[in-house]
């Protein structure tokens, strides 16, 4: 999609697209006031501004709208809107071993028990490793800085959708 089409799209469909990038409404709804818009930069600038204007509820809300890492199952029936660019983003996770996926499913478990949401990572050219020690570092985390740390990938995913969005 061009920037020029997703100017002209009826709000809904806006909304809709939009929706695809980051899955907080909120976030959505305040993206929405920055279209038309003029290029690819102003967008990820305004896109960022309004993630951090956002309240925590409004990042748990995005969060959810991810599958876990290295969870193909879900990536297939839960999350079809978002499946291609999902799996691309996890794509060190196809060729991981047996082992690293069932530590990756174990550390999602204990994180997910620990902080109330799945683990976010931008996970866009790491490997099922890379992703696995970046979990087990942030576990030990308190909750007051690790959803920041989450939010913060939440951000870095948010803006490479918009990217792909407008490739």
């Amino acid at each position: 999609m061009t920037l020029h089409e997703l100017n002209i799209l009826p709000k809904e469909q806006l909304k809709e697209e939009l929706l695809k990038c980051c899955g907080s409404v909120s976030w959505v709804n305040r993206m929405l006031a920055y279209f038309p818009a003029d290029d690819m930069v102003e967008i990820l600038e305004d896109a960022e501004e309004q993630w951090w204007q956002c309240a925590e509820q409004d990042w748990l809300e995005a969060f959810a709208h991810h599958p876990k890492i290295g969870d193909i199952e879900s990536l297939q029936k839960k999350f079809t809107s978002t499946a291609t660019w999902a799996s691309g983003e996890q794509s060190g996770a196809a060729t991981a071993s047996q082992q690293t996926l069932e530590a990756l499913a174990k550390g999602n478990d204990d994180y997910e028990n620990k902080f109330g949401y799945i683990f976010i990572v931008c996970a866009t050219g790491k490997s099922a490793e890379e992703m696995l020690k970046l979990l087990l570092e942030r576990l030990p985390n308190d909750p007051a800085g690790e959803i920041k740390i989450a939010a913060d990938e939440q951000n870095k995913i948010t803006k490479l959708r918009i990217e792909k969005l407008l490739s």
